[in-house]
């Protein structure tokens, strides 16, 4: 209930909207509820005293009573559809800033495909239940009022019949609601396991066809698929038998309306067509009450669906900027870990186990390890993607939790493991970091990261278009582009997070030359699995199981760290050499 209430407020703008949709659909059932009784009317007045002229007149009014109802039933689906989609246009707009601004540790704890789910089918069943709601919701309860009172007021002697159906197709209808909001529920996780599955298997399509695992990712999707196929069914099987119950308590109604009223019309006190109105009345309340319990099916079926939009837009954001963040503070690139620790579960494993080392504006550190050591992870910790479980990461002398993150990140240009570019031209791609960049500027940045090689071949150079996921590109291209990206930024702080490994040799001293000349005043973190790549570093950081295993210039460590020169022996020496 709470998440019906957080969602009220997105029908606020649209009031006027949410009132004219139902004042619409009340003229519609008004012209609807007067058609039954300009029948009885023709019947025993009309044509048992053989007024023609009396049959044509209450003709003529029930066809004008029907196009006012057309009218009124047009005007309820327009405004009830125009306030359904502005209030999910509106949800969906800011569960996806919330989701922006989610850290990755937020992402990490809902899931992607869940996100997805809740982004896309969870609000469109939002919006169902709106427009269900304001239209068919306001239809059922008013056909089913109105009709009880037209019976009352002309049919009294049938009345009996209602007393007793009425209560039994309550009583199933709460029944169905309750069970279906369940089911329902299931339904939606079994939705974000096929959405997990199908993202999973889409962003390792290439993994799947080069192991020729095509066979083991459809039983595995076979697996979720069935799952979802299965609370479906049970669901809508629950959905579709109520149906025939209700008209079968409803027939049992129209058989007890037909012989009560035989009775009364062989004592003389009820004509045929009040029989007539009162079994077509009878069928308006099951069309009411049916259309109503669609509503509630629907609406039961949105509440597990507002539940999780809720649970997104309360999320607390687990990295924040401070209440009052530093100001007129000028990024320079001094960057200090202080004894910092960090996991992921939170459960006490640290991935980074007390660090500390000191980079001064300038420096260029080279990060080296074997995998799992916890390289990249440090490098996250800069741009505050995480934070530390304990310990400090300072900027400048200033612990990085005083600082906005905005001014953290406009000072940094990061340049991940997986280079990650997106559908559109490259010199939207190559701006993404500097909205401004000019043509001049993305050509020194192109030229430095070796991609304006690749960049000049293509017809319309900045204008080339990517595809999503830079698919039309290859591998090496994709990491030029992204350390182009990076330059074009001229930032503070430049991370480059092993993304020269797809690159050729001569690609990757193209890169170390422009690093030595350009960015003389940003401070460089590289991590590499190359010795050559961070040879010339100003201080090399070794890592081994989340610890700091040492720290200094290659000469230092050759002499003193004892993981060091593991790994320089193990690269033979050779190609150190060749860049030494």
């Amino acid at each position: 209930m709470h998440a019906i209430k957080k969602l009220f407020q997105y029908m606020k703008p649209y009031t006027l909207f949410i009132l004219l949709g139902p004042l619409f659909m009340c003229v519609e059932v008004i012209m609807d509820l007067l058609q039954p009784t300009f029948m009885q009317k023709m019947i025993d007045v009309g044509i048992a005293n053989h007024d023609n002229g009396y049959v044509i007149k209450l003709g003529l009014i029930m066809l004008l009573s029907a196009v006012i109802g057309l009218i009124g039933g047009m005007g309820s689906s327009v405004y009830a559809a125009k306030a359904a989609a502005h209030i999910s246009t509106d949800v969906r707009r800011d569960v996806f800033r919330k989701t922006e601004r989610f850290s990755n540790q937020n992402v990490d704890s809902f899931g992607t495909g869940k996100l997805i789910t809740i982004l896309t089918n969870d609000i469109t069943t939002l919006q169902q239940a709106v427009i269900m709601t304001l239209r068919i919701f306001v239809r059922g309860p008013l056909l089913f009022i109105g009709s009880i009172v037209i019976v009352w007021l002309t049919a009294r002697q049938l009345f009996p019949i209602l007393l007793i159906s009425i209560p039994i197709l309550a009583a199933f209808i709460y029944f169905f609601s309750v069970k279906s909001g369940k089911l329902f529920g299931k339904v939606q996780q079994a939705m974000d396991q096929v959405n997990t599955k199908l993202q999973e298997m889409l962003a390792g399509i290439r993994v799947i066809k080069a192991f020729n695992r095509h066979d083991y990712e459809k039983k595995r999707f076979k697996t979720v698929n069935d799952l979802l196929t299965k609370r479906n069914m049970t669901a809508e099987q629950l959905i579709l038998t109520l149906m025939p119950v209700m008209m079968f308590v409803v027939n049992l109604g129209i058989i007890a309306g037909l012989w009560l009223g035989v009775i009364k019309i062989n004592e003389g006190t009820l004509q045929v067509g009040v029989i007539l109105a009162f079994i077509n009345y009878l069928n308006i309340m099951m069309n009411g009450l049916i259309s109503s319990s669609h509503v509630l099916m629907q609406i039961a079926r949105a509440f597990p669906s507002a539940n999780r939009i809720v649970h997104v837009l309360e999320t607390n954001i687990a990295i924040t900027d401070p209440v009052q963040p530093r100001t007129h503070h000028t990024i320079h690139g001094e960057v200090t870990f202080n004894q910092v620790n960090f996991s992921y579960s939170k459960n006490g494993e640290h991935v980074l186990k007390d660090i500390t080392f000191h980079a001064k504006a300038g420096d260029v550190i080279g990060i080296i390890g074997s995998t799992g050591s916890g390289k990249s992870t440090l490098l996250k910790l800069i741009p505050r993607l995480y934070d530390p479980d304990s310990g400090e990461v300072l900027l400048d002398g200033v612990n990085m939790k005083a600082l906005s993150m905005e001014q953290i990140r406009s000072a940094i240009g990061f340049v991940p493991q997986k280079a990650t570019l997106f559908s559109g031209t490259i010199q939207d791609n190559l701006r993404f970091g500097k909205d401004l960049a000019t043509i001049e500027e993305m050509d020194v940045a192109a030229q430095a990261a070796a991609a304006s090689e690749f960049i000049d071949r293509f017809e319309q150079r900045y204008e080339h278009q990517l595809t999503q996921g830079a698919t039309n590109l290859s591998g090496g291209q994709k990491q030029r582009l992204s350390i182009a990206r990076a330059f074009v930024k001229q930032p503070s702080i430049l991370i480059l997070d092993d993304s020269t490994s797809a690159i050729d040799a001569l690609s990757e001293l193209a890169v170390q030359r422009a690093l030595k000349k350009d960015f003389t005043d940003t401070t460089v973190f590289i991590v590499s699995s190359k010795i050559s790549s961070i040879i010339h570093a100003d201080q090399i950081l070794v890592m081994e199981d989340g610890q700091l295993e040492a720290k200094g210039t290659h000469e230092e460590l050759l002499r003193h760290s004892k993981a060091y020169q593991k790994i320089y022996h193990s690269q033979a020496g050779k190609e150190v050499e060749a860049y030494g």
